[in-house]
């Protein structure tokens, strides 16, 4: 089951962390929050599977999010 860990203020942000958990090894998928808004400028769902929930907050937490 996914689970959402973090809500990026936009798709840039989104995809920065995206690609510093992968980095760790983590499963990560992004998900737009509103879809009548440009993905760019919407918020972004980052979701983690929930077996790496743990994992990810700790990542989130030494990079300051």
């Amino acid at each position: 089951m996914w689970t959402v860990v973090y809500l990026a203020k936009n798709k840039k942000i989104a995809e920065k962390i995206s690609r510093l958990m992968t980095n760790e090894g983590v499963l990560v998928k992004l998900q737009p929050v509103n879809k009548n808004i440009s993905e760019e400028d919407s918020y972004v769902e980052i979701l983690v599977l929930e077996s790496e929930v743990e994992e990810a907050h700790n990542i989130l937490y030494e990079l300051g999010y």
